[in-house]
């Protein structure tokens, strides 16, 4: 069975929200829970699975993070988990500053990498995370176990030492609540554990060799896999070998590799070389020239438009999307479509660069 079609995706806007609360998670993480006014609660609306955008003014910049809603949809609140990076302004600062009654910028919530949850389904889903990555999880997870009782979910959970694994005690709540439709497995890459096969960097063979103690991969209706590229690439060829459909198999990367640019060349018979890139957004159209091997569309319409829609600029959220009414253009990586929404014409605008004299391009649509 075959993931269902990626939800449409929402008009992303910002708004002031309150924070109501901080709670420590580990060391090096917490979770934040906002409050929703009713005024703004349509535009909070989410699915299990998706995340949100932050805005915050730090000495003097302005910074956007985007991070993944853990709990279940409730109305008037949302929650979500940051884990400090090393060097990550934002994140380092949250960690430290962060307390209850701050207001801060916050998106509508964004995101494909969720499914649809009905009560009367009989399914296994199956997860495998690292670090951070537990955080949409865990909203699946509540979500799924609760909406259907005959539904079995199971997590893979990778992190360095026990110290380190965030939502623990939930963790262990779920297994409490849900004995016989709930495990996880916990696998450490510094700390040694009592089966030696949990104890070492996840990869590819061990967990081939997890699975091969736990279940059948390709009995799983549906997985979900969240963490850095590299290991999502190297997991991601380990169930397709094991049998497991491409079909079945959603990612979220939280980290993603540099990429090098798409070679593309100046146009000719164009002022210097130049497209006409012409942006709609809210009913407006905004239009600009820019060179083919200049910096991507993105970049350069928020000189004209600084409303536009944006959170990780690195082709990961799928913020910055619009549709490609007329032109053509080239991008340097895209993580955060969907093939069907790529075959309807959506393109990342901050991975884009035009490759036509004319380029349409349509936030609305």
């Amino acid at each position: 069975m075959g993931l269902e079609p990626a939800p449409q995706r929402k008009r992303a806007r910002f708004h002031p929200l309150t924070v109501r609360e901080v709670r420590r998670l580990t060391e090096d993480s917490i979770e934040v829970t906002f409050d929703v006014p009713e005024e703004f609660a349509d535009n909070y609306d989410y699915e299990p699975g998706q995340y949100l955008a932050l805005r915050m003014n730090l000495n003097g910049r302005e910074l956007r993070r985007s991070y993944s809603i853990c709990a279940v949809p409730v109305p008037g609140e949302l929650r979500v988990a940051i884990k400090r990076d090393l060097g990550g302004e934002f994140s380092t600062w949250a960690n430290e500053s962060l307390t209850a009654g701050t207001v801060i910028d916050v998106m509508s919530p964004q995101g494909t990498f969720t499914t649809e949850v009905a009560p009367d389904t009989n399914r296994h889903y199956a997860a495998i995370a690292a670090g951070s990555g537990v955080t949409p999880i865990m909203s699946l997870a509540r979500t799924i176990l609760r909406a259907s009782p005959n539904t079995q979910f199971s997590l893979i959970y990778s992190n360095r030492t026990a110290n380190d694994v965030m939502f623990l005690e939930e963790l262990a709540d779920l297994k409490d609540r849900y004995p016989a439709r709930f495990q996880v497995v916990h696998v450490l890459s510094r700390e040694s554990q009592e089966v030696e096969l949990l104890s070492g960097r996840l990869d590819g063979p061990r967990l081939a060799r997890i699975l091969e103690a736990l279940m059948p991969p390709n009995q799983v209706d549906q997985w979900f896999l969240c963490g850095p590229q590299q290991l999502l690439v190297e997991l991601r060829e380990t169930l397709t070998g094991l049998g497991v459909p491409a079909s079945r198999v959603h990612a979220e990367l939280f980290h993603a590799d540099p990429v090098p640019r798409v070679p593309v060349q100046a146009l000719t018979g164009t002022a210097e070389g130049a497209a006409r890139v012409t942006i709609r957004l809210d009913g407006r159209s905004s239009s600009l020239e820019l060179r083919p091997d200049g910096v991507p569309v993105l970049e350069a319409a928020l000189d004209v438009r600084a409303d536009l829609p944006f959170a990780c600029k690195g082709g990961v959220c799928g913020t910055c999307r619009a549709r490609l009414v007329s032109g053509t253009v080239a991008m340097d990586a895209n993580y955060a479509l969907e093939p069907d929404e790529i075959e309807r014409g959506y393109v990342l605008t901050c991975q884009s660069h035009p490759t036509s004299a004319e380029v349409e391009l349509d936030f609305d649509g």
